[in-house]
């Protein structure tokens, strides 16, 4: 019973954080605070109890590198014109009568390149935005479309944090991860695109986006070549090379590009790497074209670290045990997928990050998975393909909650997001059928 008011208390205390616009990590600290004393009354030694926290934040160190590096990244790739550029000649290929359609694509795109939703809508998702603000078509259906796609790339970059992640807590190569992701999403991903075509075709935009292409061309020299340190990530990527690697081959890159071709100076650009970019100058693209930078990534960093902390002494005490036996009913491939969407949904409802959705989903369902000798890329896959693209369907999940904040709409974008949706369903219908495709094929063969 201490367990359940516990649960009732943490589930409260984030949503009012999330609402509130309190730093998440506040509540997480006071959870976890109240989770420690409770395991202590339960006879738990302090002792073993910051051993399991202290283990289960190990698991963070490692991407917590890379958080930092992508920061770095996304602040060089303004510095050195690579997003304007990618908002620029983005925009130049849209026509009225396929914006929706167009944003989805764009904002996959850019997630691709970049690996995080939030730089998505904050650019590219945010310039949509603004494009589209003077018509009369809903603003909920455009945000849908650029948040699904902001989160394609979140879901199977090389340089997504949660992919990263993933990786890691699973002991699996990012790349594998990544092209068994794509082999995946194809399907989803040509349903969700027919969608917004037709929407695209019943719902026009009118815009005016000669404003903001002369804009980003006034304020940055706009060529191809800016857009060579993305195209280096992708190219590496390819290669299969380390991520940490290509992340710092592209920020090489991008320096010298921001030196030589977009005039910045050595002090500019290592206070926007660390500090994040901001325009200088006047402009209504000011509040668009921003962020990135180190110290952007720390507050992300330190959020991972507690929920790792707090995901260690969750499974640690094995405190959670009922989803086990509930676990224990899923006896096929297809029914282990549909638990760990549902793991995945409590865990993003209870969580409100998709930091801790991932690590508890995770460690609740590794154990089947190697039970039922699926091994860790499956688990790895059926996590992307379920945790991660369903925490920003939680209306208080900060995954949805943020960006639609940045675009300002609100949880109204959700019946929109159709990728998001679209990939657990299409995926765990063709699990089933393929298992019963197997079943009819062994009772022909008895």
């Amino acid at each position: 019973m201490d367990l359940i008011f516990f649960l009732i208390f943490s589930f409260v205390l984030l949503l009012v954080s999330v609402f509130k616009g309190y730093f998440i990590v506040y509540p997480l600290l006071v959870s976890i605070t109240v989770l420690f004393f409770l395991l202590l009354k339960r006879g738990f030694s302090s002792t073993k109890l910051f051993a399991l926290a202290w283990n289960g934040s190990k698991k963070s160190f490692s991407v917590i590198y890379i958080l930092l590096l992508i920061g770095a990244v996304i602040a060089i790739w303004m510095t050195a014109g690579t997003v304007p550029a990618i908002v620029y000649y983005g925009i130049q290929f849209i026509h009225p009568s396929y914006f929706i359609v167009s944003a989805f694509i764009l904002s996959l795109l850019v997630s691709l390149l970049i690996g995080t939703s939030f730089g998505t809508v904050s650019t590219i998702g945010i310039a949509l935005m603004i494009m589209a603000s003077g018509s009369s078509v809903n603003p909920q259906i455009t945000a849908g479309a650029i948040i699904a796609g902001a989160y394609f790339g979140d879901r199977c970059s090389p340089m997504s944090s949660s992919a990263n992640l993933i990786a890691i807590i699973t002991q699996t190569k990012i790349h594998t991860n990544v092209r068994r992701m794509l082999a995946t999403t194809v399907v989803p991903l040509v349903v969700s695109t027919i969608v917004y075509l037709l929407i695209s075709i019943a719902n026009p935009v009118e815009f005016e986006r000669q404003s903001i292409t002369s804009e980003i061309a006034r304020l940055f020299n706009v060529n191809p070549i800016v857009l060579l340190p993305a195209f280096a990530i992708l190219l590496l990527a390819w290669l299969r090379v380390e991520i940490k690697i290509s992340m710092l081959v592209s920020i090489l890159i991008g320096l010298f590009i921001s030196i030589f071709i977009q005039g910045y100076s050595f002090t500019e650009i290592f206070r926007y790497i660390f500090l994040g970019f901001e325009l200088t100058e006047d402009s209504n693209l000011k509040n668009i074209i921003l962020g990135g930078g180190i110290f952007s990534m720390a507050r992300v960093c330190l959020v991972v670290i507690v929920s790792t902390a707090f995901a260690g002494l969750f499974t640690g005490t094995n405190i959670l045990n009922s989803v086990q036996i509930y676990l224990q009913k899923a006896k096929s491939k297809s029914n282990l997928f549909l638990a760990t969407n549902l793991i995945g949904i409590a865990s993003a409802a209870f969580g409100c990050t998709q930091t801790i959705a991932i690590l508890l989903t995770e460690e609740l369902v590794k154990d089947k998975y190697h039970e039922n000798k699926l091994d860790n890329y499956q688990l790895a896959v059926d996590l992307e393909n379920s945790v991660v693209v369903l925490s920003p369907l939680i209306p208080w999940n900060i995954a949805g909650l943020v960006p639609a904040t940045i675009l300002m709409t609100d949880s109204g974008f959700i019946p929109f997001a159709f990728y998001l949706y679209f990939l657990p369903l299409f995926n765990y219908f063709e699990m089933k059928f393929r298992e019963r495709d197997n079943n009819s094929r062994s009772r022909r063969l008895g």
